[in-house]
């Protein structure tokens, strides 16, 4: 185990040293971890400590790295052999060339931002761009975000509807699912509930009301409850 984590944080640009060196933190993985745990602490160093959650001030998560993009899976100490496994579920779905396109976007910034000024007119044509041309899960050439910037689009101001089959999150269809996480402002009635509202950004504005607002600029999400 100790292995394992400090490949992982050589990886990540760490300087290792021994018990007595000058660091910050600390991961102990040894049969009689408490002696250990307080010397350390004593030294008012941060702690991960194998197989011991109790003892931990710090968890390591699950890594997938397609540089410059880390996708990190964690939970909260509760299993680590669960955030492997959704690693290793997570980790096809992932293409190759990720860190490129994101690499893309970052060189691309200027001209994004020179062709859409407004911030929100601006996360919607990216938004729009990631669920369609520019798919963060599938693999793209190094000229598809120029592609894009020639091609795209003013996006529309509009309304969209959801009507909500069930209360439960997961049975949002992958569409419903990217208009919430697109959406300005989310227009809903009082009952809908908070776990479906929580799949918008946080940063959208809820509005609740009975009828859908009109004349509202960027995307609004009408929220109907489940017949």
């Amino acid at each position: 185990m100790a292995e394992a984590k400090r490949r992982l944080l050589e990886r990540a640009g760490a300087v290792l040293v021994g018990e007595d060196g000058n660091a910050s933190v600390a991961l102990i993985a040894c049969d009689d971890p408490e002696p250990v745990v307080a010397r350390l602490k004593a030294r008012g160093m941060l702690l991960n400590v194998a197989d011991r959650p109790d003892l931990c001030d710090f968890t390591l998560p699950a890594i997938i790295e397609r540089d410059p993009v880390t996708i990190a899976i964690g939970t909260g100490g509760a299993s680590a052999g669960l955030a492997a496994a959704l690693r290793q579920r997570i980790e096809p779905l992932i293409p190759a060339g990720l860190g490129a396109l994101a690499d893309a976007l970052a060189q691309a910034r200027e001209a994004i931002r020179a062709r859409w000024p407004d911030g929100g007119a601006r996360r919607r044509a990216l938004g729009a761009a990631l669920a369609g041309p520019l798919d963060p899960l599938r693999e793209q050439d190094s000229g598809a975000v120029a592609r894009w910037l020639a091609d795209a689009e003013a996006p529309e101001d509009r309304i969209e509807t959801i009507v909500l089959t069930s209360p439960d999150p997961d049975d949002l269809t992958l569409r419903q699912a990217r208009l919430l996480a697109q959406a300005d402002r989310l227009s809903h009635r009082a009952e809908i509930p908070a776990a479906i509202l929580d799949r918008a950004r946080a940063d959208a504005e809820r509005i609740v009301c009975d009828t859908p607002p009109v004349g509202l600029p960027g995307l609004t999400v009408d929220l109907s409850p489940a017949p």
